[in-house]
């Protein structure tokens, strides 16, 4: 027998009230508020909705540890349906990470580190024999639904002695694969001036608000040229905030210049969850509303934006006949401390707090 869920009295982003009715998993009605019955009736006025959450930036390989969580700690719990493991695994445990899917309730998809060993080490791309072609592509052809691009981190303690060539080769492995590549930035060398100009359209800077010296904008907050060319090239913007890969202050400075983010993602795993100052993909996402983003605008930063980017529409959209991927949440007014990855700190009078999903058709509350 089809189960039948209705959420009652949800309030979309744009403030319209309706009901939305789930049956066996797929959106089978949006109705005007207060007019769906029948089933199991989720009462939820005061609640937004959203299409299911999606994290383009996690960790969910918890035998990298502390570098990885478990899928569904990061997910479904915390009000997020999707998760994209950013290169945790590359071509050696990639399979292990496919295998994980079974066993959880959040989607999962992945982007393919570049060096087989992924975060076995986190100075994974100090060896160049570890950035294997062969065992890359062939990774790449055994799962193809499951791995969405690439992942490169680029910065000093990552790439040691091999400066640019690791992307280099990873620039070439995303033109062989027609996948995207996400480069992570940070300490130099290399240069970001020198990182970019390798980056090509549908490519993603991750990281791009952090606040090392190496950054993407000069002493005056200003964008430096080779942003500027590469975002006119089609390279998108993804926030990782991280443990150490986000500043409010140039977040602040960004904002101002107009240097707006594609997704908003938390790079999320273990220790940043449980000790900050991460500790959700929500409190990512207040962070942004107390920077002065629209609430709509934020939340598209976290559905129709990253599910384009995943070519897979359907995860940013709430459409009958789809299934069912559903974000429901609470805007409190609160007051919240909210900490950077440099210690620094804000204070919001509001609060974005996940109280429930719908993923893949199943019902859970955060």
């Amino acid at each position: 027998m089809a189960e039948r869920i209705v959420l009652q009295g949800v309030k979309r982003v744009d403030g319209e009230t309706i009901d939305i009715v789930v049956e066996d998993g797929v959106v089978a009605d949006i109705a005007p508020a207060g007019t769906a019955a029948g089933g199991r009736v989720l009462a939820l006025d005061g609640c937004y909705v959203s299409s299911g959450w999606i994290d383009l930036h996690v960790h969910a390989f918890p035998a990298f540890d502390p570098y990885g969580d478990e899928i569904d700690e990061i997910g479904v719990k915390q009000g997020v349906t999707t998760v994209v493991d950013a290169g945790s695994c590359g071509a050696d445990r990639i399979a292990d990470l496919a295998a994980s899917r079974d066993q959880a309730y959040t989607n999962l998809y992945a982007l393919l580190n570049v060096s087989r060993i992924g975060l076995e080490r986190i100075d994974e791309l100090s060896d160049l024999a570890w950035i294997d072609r062969a065992e890359a592509l062939k990774a790449v052809r055994a799962f193809p639904d499951f791995i969405v691009g690439l992942k490169a981190r680029i910065s000093s303690s990552v790439v040691r002695d091999n400066g640019l060539e690791p992307l280099r080769l990873a620039r070439a492995f995303a033109e062989e694969t027609s996948l995207p590549l996400m480069v992570h930035v940070g300490s130099k060398p290399p240069r970001i001036q020198d990182i970019l100009p390798l980056l090509a359209q549908g490519d993603v800077v991750t990281h791009y608000l952090n606040g090392k010296p190496n950054m993407l904008f000069d002493d005056e907050g200003q964008p430096i040229p080779e942003l500027a060319a590469a975002r006119a090239r089609g390279v998108r913007l993804d926030v990782g905030h991280g443990t150490a890969s986000f500043s409010f202050r140039v977040a602040e400075g960004a904002k101002v210049h107009g240097v707006h983010f594609d997704t908003i993602s938390s790079d999320l795993y273990r220790g940043n969850r449980l000790n900050g100052p991460v500790y959700s993909l929500a409190r990512v996402m207040t962070k942004f509303l107390q920077l002065g983003y629209p609430l709509a605008d934020v939340v598209a930063g976290v559905t129709s934006r990253p599910a384009a980017w995943l070519r897979r529409p359907e995860l940013g959209r709430i459409q009958v006949g789809d299934r069912a991927n559903l974000t429901w949440f609470e805007i409190r007014d609160e007051a919240v401390a909210l900490i950077d990855s440099e210690g620094e700190a804000r204070m919001s009078s509001i609060n974005l707090v996940a109280k429930g999903v719908i993923a893949n058709g199943r019902f859970m509350e955060c």
